[in-house]
């Protein structure tokens, strides 16, 4: 049977179901009208072959059969399944900027056919590896001479004013965004602006303050008249999505400095000699032999070893850094390279949990497990040690994310280790090489190892053991 996805209620046009490896859609009258017209239109095949869109076509009877009976008498669209499904606040500054751009250039792309989007909700754009890809088809709608942009303020909420925390204040968008699923207030975004700054930038000027304004004025004097709005002309329109992409585009992320990153990158101890290769080539060849469609790397940083695994065997890989700054690095990596991996925010210790409308909307981490490897390299310090998760605690945890995968290993005298407990006393008796290989021994068989130096740094290999 298809299950519907509990994040698919909000749309009236229709329901979402998810059926194996594909993702059925409902749609209901108006709305299934709206995709033929699409597709005359040649719109459809157009932006699918841009690769903007998910692709759509009629559900088969053996597909529609499967599905609750309520959704049978609608029209049924069948789309491929994604690898995986991300949200924007686990998305790095790149790919938020990368998803807003899609959005105004599918608002562009869609006026010249004579079509529109109704909405501009970031949940409706995806990635296929480091690529975004829109996934609501419903949210054609075919366009009225003079209409207004319906999504223009959640366009502003849920994509500009995330990505202006980072470029004006240096403020990462992911924990506000995640505590407010719908997006930044621009109310949030004027008062950090301070008095005069609100008021000295044009863009700034048009799309934020003077509709917070005229926000607030509403709330003020609900039952004032309201002047009926004049039509917009269509090039007006199309001067307003430009402008706005002209400025989402010269966005840049403020660095967040000192990070763990640049202490890695730049003043790196911890490998001697050709003890990065070795570990290069460790997980290369772990790639080779298994394969995996879909990977894990805890701990991704700026995705080299992602790399390695992509260039070795494996089909996808899903990255996860707290390093913003390294994520940036991971995202222009996989873009310039065009890996198939997407490099995300995530805190092992704290990721994102279920939530939204009963509890369920967005769905948690945890449940969005797909990996059929894991690899989680000069981390465990950084749980056991940094956040005083228990080591069997950090072992559990990363065995039960894949069936196999490598777990680096770094010893109390490495010079990282020493440095994290330089000002704190140390109180973590259980934290050596022995504890560590007990607590894995618990839930995989270890089925190699490499020893980066005499009691230093080790990689090992484990198969997780049934039941």
């Amino acid at each position: 049977m298809a299950i519907r996805d509990p994040g698919s209620f909000r749309d009236p046009s229709g329901t979402i179901f998810s059926s194996g490896d594909t993702i059925l859609r409902s749609v209901n009258g108006e709305a299934a009208q709206n995709f033929a017209r699409l597709k005359s239109s040649g719109a459809y095949d157009d932006l699918v072959g841009r690769g903007w869109i998910v692709s759509a076509e009629q559900a088969d009877a053996a597909a529609i059969a499967d599905m609750a009976e309520p959704a049978r008498g609608a029209r049924v669209l069948v789309h491929p399944k994604l690898p995986f499904i991300s949200y924007p606040y686990e998305w790095p500054f790149a790919l938020l900027k990368r998803a807003a751009l899609l959005h105004l250039d599918l608002q562009l792309r869609a006026l010249d056919f004579g079509f529109a989007l109704s909405d501009a909700s970031a949940y409706n754009v995806q990635f296929a590896g480091h690529r975004p890809v829109f996934i609501d088809i419903p949210s054609f709608v075919p366009y009225r001479d003079g209409d207004y942009w319906t999504g223009q303020r959640q366009f502003i909420e849920q994509f500009v004013n995330p990505l202006l925390l980072r470029a004006l204040f240096g403020i990462a968008h992911n924990a506000w965004y995640r505590g407010a699923l719908e997006g930044i207030a621009s109310s949030d975004i004027v008062a950090l602006l301070g008095r005069f700054r609100r008021w000295l930038a044009p863009d700034i000027l048009t799309n934020i303050t003077l509709p917070d304004l005229l926000q607030r004025r509403a709330r003020h004097a609900p039952d004032a008249d309201a002047r009926p709005a004049r039509p917009l002309p269509k090039a007006a329109l199309q001067m307003v999505l430009r402008r706005l992409h002209r400025w989402v585009s010269r966005l840049t992320p403020k660095p967040i400095a000192p990070t763990e990153w640049q202490r890695y990158e730049t003043g790196n101890v911890s490998y001697a000699g050709d003890e990065e290769r070795r570990k290069q080539d460790f997980v290369a060849d772990f790639a080779r032999r298994h394969a995996p469609a879909c990977a894990w790397d805890i701990g991704c940083n700026t995705g080299r070893y992602a790399e390695a695994l992509l260039q070795n065997g494996a089909g996808s890989v899903i990255g996860f850094d707290t390093d913003l700054d390294a994520l940036e690095a991971a995202a222009a990596r996989a873009a310039a390279a065009r890996l198939n991996f997407l490099p995300l925010f995530s805190d092992a210790a704290n990721p994102s949990p279920a939530q939204g409308w009963g509890e369920a909307e967005r769905s948690g981490l945890a449940s969005r497990r797909n990996a059929d490897a894991v690899i989680a390299l000069a981390l465990v310090h950084h749980l056991a040690i940094g956040r005083n998760v228990p080591l069997p605690f950090v072992v559990e945890w990363l065995v039960g994310l894949a069936p196999r995968g490598v777990i680096e290993f770094v010893p109390k005298p490495d010079p990282m280790v020493q440095r994290m407990l330089r000002l704190r006393r140390d109180v973590f008796a259980d934290y050596d090489s022995a504890q560590f290989e007990q607590a894995l021994g618990r839930h995989a068989r270890i089925v190699g190892r490499l020893a980066l130096a005499d009691g230093g740094r080790t990689l090992y290999e484990f198969e997780r053991v049934a039941g």
